[in-house]
């Protein structure tokens, strides 16, 4: 996915949506920047809200607009569940998600690329699509051939720190995590807003 300049986006948005803009150093442009600027900023419609919410979700979780898209559509048709906990879901959901999730990638995006390249398994089978949906009950591992990679070589030294989603459980010595449940995100953690998102695709 062509993203573009990350600092001038994340500054857009008001959101430290990548991994770039979650650093000392991105804090310290954004103190720079609003020194430099001189005057109120403008106050947004609307619909810019809402879009700006839309690309805050794109880009937090690395989905491309026509994929992101596809999913919002879909929860929309979907009948008698509640819309911006299923929005969630589905992307908490994302295999590439759930690997980063575990600890097992430091970022979503190299979790995306290990996914890609073959290193994880779900239920035992190799799997090389980064968006696939998980379920409860699906077991999501490293594959055999991948365990010794340089990849993992600090795992057990970042779990030291690190706390797993109570949704997913993981087995530091298997190199392996399981789905427990349906994907719980408070919205303190979050870095958009589900119901602007529907709402931008409701129009």
């Amino acid at each position: 996915m062509i993203i573009g300049p990350k600092y001038k986006i994340a500054r857009r948005l008001n959101a430290p949506v990548f991994e770039k803009t979650q650093t000392p150093k991105y804090v310290l442009s954004l103190t720079r920047k609003s020194k430099a600027d001189k005057g109120r900023p403008k106050a947004k419609t609307n619909f810019g809200r809402q879009l700006d919410e839309k690309q805050k979700a794109r880009y937090t979780y690395g989905i491309n607009d026509r994929q992101f898209s596809k999913y919002v559509k879909h929860i929309l048709a979907t009948k008698g569940v509640n819309q911006s906990e299923k929005l969630i879901e589905t992307l908490e959901n994302r295999l590439d998600n759930i690997v980063f999730r575990t600890g097992l990638a430091v970022t979503r995006r190299f979790a995306r690329q290990m996914v890609s390249h073959g290193h994880i398994t779900v239920n035992g089978r190799r799997v090389t699509v980064p968006s696939m949906q998980a379920s409860v009950g699906d077991v999501i591992g490293v594959r055999v051939n991948s365990l010794k990679s340089k990849l993992f070589e600090t795992l057990e030294e970042r779990h030291k720190t690190y706390t797993t989603p109570a949704w997913l459980s993981f087995d530091l010595e298997k190199r392996s995590a399981k789905v427990q449940g349906v994907p719980k995100v408070t919205a303190g953690d979050l870095l958009f807003d589900p119901k602007a998102v529907l709402e931008f695709y409701s129009r």
